[in-house]
Order: C-alpha cells, then structure tokens, then sequence
C-alpha cells in the first residue's frame, strides 16, 4: 500500500481533533484553526490540509474514527471473543472514539441529511458498516454480506441516535439500548435462514426498518 502524503498525514493527524473543535466553532475553518493550535501545527499548512466544505470535513473526520477504530481492534482483542460481543465493543469503542465530539455529531448528522450530502452518508455509512464486519472477521461474498452490512448499519444509526440523547452516567442508556439492538442482529441471522427457506417470505425490508427504528 502506497504511504500517505505529506499532506494526507497532516490531514490525518487534524482531523480528530476538528471533531473536538467543531463542538464549539461547528465544522467551520475556525474549527480547523483551533486544531491546529491545540497540536501545534501551523494554521495555512492546516487550512492546506482539511477541505473547505463542512460536508467533506465531517467526511475527513468519519475516515478517522474508522482508522482508529481499526488501529484499536488488532485480532488479538477480538479473536476470543463471540461474534455477537465483538459486535458490541466495535459500535461501542467507536461511541468512545467520538466523545469528546459528541455534540459536533449532533451537527454533522443534520449537514449529512441535506439532499445534496445524502449520497456521501450513504457512503460513509456503508463504510463504517463494512468495516465493522470486516474488522470482525466476516469474509461473506453473497448474500450475505448485504444483508450483514444493511442490519448493522441499521442498529449503529439507532444507537447513534440513542447515544446523543443519553445523559445517564457513563452512558448506561445507551450501553442497555445497544445490548437490545445487537440481540436483535444476533436473532436477525435465525431470521434470515427461516426467509430464505420460506416459500411464504415474511418482509425483509420490515425487519430492517424495526432495528433501524425500535421501539424504546
């Protein structure tokens, strides 16, 4: 794999530190500049670095969290464990990797539902997603491996959502929310064996609505 440019590294090293920034200053160069003083990092060659438009920064930010995310798990911390828990401490150390920036989210949620960026949270959402299954050792090519990216974008969507809403104490709301949510990918895999042997199929888009939209 080709190393990273000068810049790209740049990039890489601002970017979650604009996501803590953007609390206060939104996605916005001000943001950007207020990185590069917490880092010590000249503010032209950051300007340089993060792009210009709020959408394709929260996008440099989301790539971030993803390689932090992938840094954190090396196999050694998931092979023991079951699929359903690596499952968990994957949307849940993600949740950690974007704390400090939690009420940016918020902000980066409502700029990625604009028609004009749906087509990019489309994207980064399927990214995330396959990387989380990748990351837990999922090598599906068929079926498959659509269905397990779509439920699971499905259940971190909803815990996203919970989470930014969470004001319990170590975010015990959301921690439960998430155990109900991953119980339900883990009953989803019983749910898709019974539809794909069922001449009477029961509706595979309606089950994915429920977990992207549960009831609380």
């Amino acid at each position: 794999m080709e190393a990273p440019s000068p810049l790209e590294q740049l990039r890489r090293r601002l970017a979650l530190a604009v996501g803590e920034n953007a609390v206060f200053d939104g996605w916005t160069r001000k943001a950007v500049d207020s990185a590069a003083a917490q880092l010590g990092i000249d503010s032209v060659q950051a300007r340089l670095a993060m792009p210009k438009s709020q959408a394709a920064m929260i996008e440099v930010y989301i790539a971030e969290v993803d390689r932090a995310l992938a840094a954190y798990f090396t196999p050694e911390r998931l092979n023991s464990l079951k699929i359903r828990d690596k499952i968990r401490a994957l949307i849940w150390r993600r949740l950690e990797i974007m704390g400090p920036a939690r009420e940016a989210i918020r902000r980066a949620l409502a700029i990625l539902a604009m028609p004009q960026n749906l087509p990019l949270a489309l994207r980064t959402g399927w990214g995330t997603a396959d990387l989380m299954w990748r990351l837990a050792g999922d090598t599906s090519t068929d079926f498959n491996h659509y269905t397990k990216r779509m439920t699971l974008g499905a259940v971190y969507g909803s815990t996203l959502l919970a989470w930014l809403d969470d004001d319990s104490e170590g975010w015990l709301d959301t921690a439960a929310f998430l155990d109900r949510r991953v119980a339900d990918v883990m009953r989803f895999e019983k749910f898709k064996a019974e539809w794909r042997g069922s001449s009477d199929r029961p509706s595979l888009s309606r089950f994915v609505g429920r977990l992207r939209y549960p009831p609380r």
